[in-house]
């Protein structure tokens, strides 16, 4: 091998291998919620009042201290501290938080599944 195909080889692997790598910097979990529309959803935590319990970023008044804060909810691996973080258990626990966690300071707010969905896809846009 000459030196200059030694050079050029060296020089791909380099840059594959920081290709690999910022890739693996800026993995984030993309969760594909169907039937959900986060434009919607925005709106929906304003109408049901979710700021009065939670700050949740992008809204204009979401900024209630009861509740956690729903920055970065679509990274976290549990729901309402027990329930894994997937789609179908973040509308359920939109729609039905006190069945998934009696007692919980979270309020049954009648949210139809649509809606639901509609409010899931924001939060998981929250990243």
């Amino acid at each position: 091998m000459t030196r200059i195909n030694r050079d050029r080889r060296a020089a791909l692997m380099l840059a594959l291998m920081s290709l690999a790598l910022g890739a693996c910097a800026r993995h984030e979990r993309q969760v594909l919620l169907p039937g959900g529309d986060d434009r919607r959803g925005r709106e929906l935590i304003d109408r049901y009042g979710c700021g009065t319990c939670h700050v949740v970023p992008g809204t204009g008044s979401a900024r209630g201290q009861v509740g956690p804060p729903l920055d970065g909810i679509a990274h976290r691996s549990y729901i309402g501290g027990t329930l894994p973080n997937t789609p179908d258990n973040m509308v359920l626990f939109i729609r039905q938080p006190q069945k998934v966690r009696p007692g919980s300071a979270m309020p049954d707010l009648g949210i139809p599944e649509h809606e639901a969905r509609d409010v899931a896809a924001y939060l998981y846009t929250l990243k």
